[in-house]
């Protein structure tokens, strides 16, 4: 298989470091979606990344759809299949990928030219991740996973999230919430973390 992305992205992130927990044959191929040579829109034909291309040439994309299907071919499972572990997972992973959003959507903002840059569209962007941190320190329990006392990925999905928060939105959260900022930095130290981290 195949994996088709940036090397930036945090939703490709995501996708890497399950591969990497997960230990699967996964190649990982840096690719431009705006390059005109890109593979990309002809296996997703919205043009976004990442993109996972089977062995048997059929394509998979959005992150949270790539990741299910690798979930499914190797155990543990890093999605609990039922109960209520499931949906609090499923909870923490939509909090990840929203706060990625937001940073993601402040990013753009920024690189408008400056007359036609939106300061409420920015303080928006913001308000959204200073809540999720709050919210994620408020609910933080002890112990290093957020679920069911193992990896999941609820850990994977907020990690890489706030990875990209210290990627593309540098500011000081960390002192202010001392218990996210040590769980943050435990996780991050692993392997599939630190493997993965986007060139500065």
């Amino acid at each position: 298989m195949k994996l088709y992305g940036s090397a930036t992205s945090p939703y490709v992130r995501k996708v890497r470091v399950v591969v990497k927990e997960k230990q699967l044959p996964v190649e990982f191929i840096v690719a431009d979606p705006w390059a005109t040579d890109s593979p990309v829109p002809v296996l997703n034909p919205l043009g976004l990344v990442p993109v996972l291309e089977r062995d048997d040439s059929s394509a998979l994309f959005d992150s949270p759809v790539i990741v299910e299907y690798l979930d499914s071919l190797k155990t543990p499972a890093l999605i609990p299949v039922a109960g209520d572990a499931r949906w609090q997972v499923l909870r923490w992973a939509a909090l990840g990928d929203g706060i990625a959003d937001a940073a993601a959507a402040r990013m753009v903002e920024l690189r408008r030219a400056e007359p036609q840059r939106s300061a409420d569209a920015l303080k928006r962007h913001e308000a959204k991740i200073a809540r999720a941190i709050a919210f994620v320190e408020r609910e933080l329990e002890d112990g290093p996973w957020l679920v069911e006392n193992r990896l999941t990925l609820a850990d994977i999905a907020l990690t890489t999230a706030f990875g990209y928060v210290d990627f593309r939105y540098p500011h000081e959260w960390k002192s202010s919430h001392p218990r996210l900022a040590k769980w943050f930095a435990a996780m991050s130290a692993r392997p599939a973390f630190a493997e993965t981290r986007p060139p500065q």
